[in-house]
């Protein structure tokens, strides 16, 4: 059994940091796809960032160069470090763990949230 468990979210100014973390426990394995997913009221599920098992990491458009994500294998964390939030970053962020980055659905968290204002 798998589980996810995120950390970090929370209010704070445009223009601010925030950090979010995600914990996993269960048979999540360094081969994972391990990522980071939005969702805002009334818009759909957004990509934000994956970083797949050799460590190569995609960006959605909209936080490149402001987010950066890092994972941990032997620990099993995932993190994303966001900086230059923008009232639009504002949403629940998801962890998920999938077997490969073009996989869908996998493994996901209950969500934080982060809002920014």
């Amino acid at each position: 059994h798998v589980q996810l468990v995120e950390s970090g979210g929370g209010s704070v100014q445009a223009g601010g940091s925030l950090r979010l973390s995600c914990a996993a426990t269960g048979s999540v394995y360094s081969s994972y796809c391990m990522g980071w997913f939005r969702q805002a009221p009334g818009k759909e599920r957004e990509r934000v960032a994956v970083m797949d098992s050799d460590g190569s990491a995609t960006y959605a458009d909209s936080v490149k160069g402001r987010f950066t994500i890092s994972r941990d294998n032997a620990k099993k964390t995932l993190s994303l470090q966001m900086n230059s939030l923008k009232f639009e970053d504002s949403g629940k962020y998801f962890c998920v763990a999938r077997h490969r980055c073009t996989e869908g659905g996998g493994y996901w968290g209950q969500g934080t949230q982060v809002t920014v204002s």
